[in-house]
């Protein structure tokens, strides 16, 4: 299993930016999928996810209406579309699976910062 994340930056308060999810070495377009973020001293915490053949999602109270998670199963990859930034969405974000493939098993994320 290997999941990358990439699309992070620098980003300026109300700006936006799209994270991408490359996912191998399982059966990508049978798993729901999640996006994580884990700011400085805090816990990983669920930001968004989406089911196998990307009808159904969901998201955390504080990204809904600013966030939208996709998915291309063709191209084993998923998206994060991140609109309206505020500095409190500065963080490292992850994905995986859902349910895990490999249990304790996360990429190297990517690094989200908000700041003006």
């Amino acid at each position: 299993v290997q999941l990358v994340e990439s699309g992070g930056g620098l980003v300026q308060p109300g700006g936006s930016l799209r994270l991408s999810c490359a996912a191998s070495g399982f059966t990508f377009s049978t798993y729901g999928m999640n996006w994580y973020r884990q700011a400085p001293g805090k816990e990983r915490e669920l930001v968004a996810t989406i089911s196998s053949g990307g009808v159904s999602t969901d998201y955390a109270g504080s990204v809904k209406g600013r966030f939208t998670i996709s998915r291309d199963n063709a191209k084993n990859t998923m998206y994060l579309l991140m609109n309206s930034l505020k500095p409190e969405d500065t963080a490292v974000y992850y994905c995986n699976a859902n349910p895990r493939v490999v249990p304790y098993y996360w990429g190297q994320g990517t690094q989200v910062t908000v700041s003006s």
